[in-house]
């Protein structure tokens, strides 16, 4: 009776460690903490010296913007972008972060899109 009890003791101290490490909430504040130290014009390599590896797997990832957990709105395993904020890069160098940052970065980029001047046969569908 004592070495199931050991057992089980031992099983739930192992369990709880293990959970601790993979703790959405525990990853999302030391995401946050530590955009603290985030500075323009940092390099890709200093940011990955303060945040560590941004999020891979995801499919909103892109080479040039890397998005970390903060915000844990479901407990169901998956990350979704609502749940990360992005840190936008330009030329190698960290340009902004977050999400009101890249939202106007998205909107100036696609003003300066439409302004580049298309050829004639581009206004008849001429290809």
């Amino acid at each position: 009776m004592l070495k199931r009890i050991f057992l089980a003791g031992f099983m739930a101290l192992a369990f709880g460690i293990g959970c601790e490490s993979y703790n959405p909430y525990k990853i999302a504040e030391k995401n946050i903490n530590n955009s603290k130290q985030l500075r323009i014009g940092m390099t890709k390599a200093e940011v990955l010296t303060i945040m560590g590896e941004p999020l891979k797997e995801e499919s909103f990832n892109q080479p040039d913007i890397w998005y970390y957990y903060f915000d844990c709105n479901w407990l169901d395993g998956l990350i979704t972008e609502e749940e990360c904020f992005p840190l936008v890069f330009q030329e190698g160098k960290l340009a902004g972060w977050g999400n009101n940052f890249y939202n106007r970065w998205k909107i100036n980029r696609k003003e300066r899109v439409s302004d580049v001047e298309l050829p004639p046969e581009a206004y008849r569908g001429e290809q």
